[in-house]
């Protein structure tokens, strides 16, 4: 297991996370090349992971690179702890699981990262970025998306989750909700849907710019194709990185 420190609940620099979502390993090798790890950590989801397994995660380690590991686990509490497990062995910096799974779920992936003296980020999806209010209703879900993105918030945060994926738009939300006088924990919020300005927002619904996620309480800025459709990422991340510092 690589050796990491001690997860913090303060952000720490870099804080955009650059969406690797390639069906071939060796494109997504060769964009994380052009990248640079002070500047961004990457994410690994479920297309590149499929594709490339372990090894992907263990060239992109090799490269620099923190790696979140997205692949939101949902399953019987014993699969998902034993597949959280399994991540924490693989060194990632961060992996999540969804919070819909309930609570049992939930502890279950919570606790497996107990033997592990140097775990992983537990974070915990909440509603897509992807699925508007109306989505959720046709899917039978009454609440509106931030009604339910601060139900299974706080479901998560009272297992003792490190965070949440989220959209920027309850990132100021879920830090009232969830910021406790007593307590010195702080959420990580990990945000999807981030979209610099004059980019398209593509099959996302609940958007902001980086400077206004910032602004919103957003921890970590998961930003893809902007960046690694981009003739220049290394350029379009750098001025990301400007933005988010101003």
């Amino acid at each position: 297991m690589i050796k990491r420190p001690a997860p913090s609940h303060v952000p720490s620099a870099p804080r955009v996370i650059v969406a690797m979502d390639f069906s071939e390993p060796l494109a997504a090798l060769a964009m994380a090349k052009r990248l640079d790890p002070g500047l961004c950590r990457l994410k690994v989801g479920n297309e590149l992971f499929t594709a490339g397994g372990p090894r992907i995660v263990e060239a992109f380690h090799e490269l620099g690179f923190d790696v979140f590991l997205d692949l939101k686990y949902h399953d019987i509490p014993n699969t998902v702890a034993g597949a959280v497990a399994s991540a924490a062995r693989l060194g990632v910096w961060m992996v999540n699981v969804h919070a819909g799974g309930g609570v049992a779920m939930l502890k279950a992936a919570k606790d497996s990262l107990a033997p592990f003296e140097s775990p992983p980020l537990l974070i915990a999806v909440t509603v897509l970025t992807s699925l508007s209010s109306q989505d959720l209703s046709q899917l039978g879900w009454s609440p509106a998306a931030d009604q339910l993105v601060a139900t299974l918030a706080g479901m998560a945060w009272q297992v003792g989750f490190d965070g949440l994926v989220c959209s920027a738009q309850e990132a100021s939300l879920l830090r009232e909700q969830l910021s406790n006088d007593d307590d010195a924990r702080q959420p990580v919020l990990v945000t999807p849907g981030i979209r610099p300005k004059g980019s398209g927002a593509d099959d996302q619904f609940r958007i902001m710019t980086p400077g206004q996620a910032i602004l919103a309480g957003s921890s970590y800025l998961v930003i893809g194709r902007p960046i690694t459709q981009s003739d220049d990422p290394l350029g379009i991340l750098r001025n990301i990185t400007k933005e988010i510092a101003g």
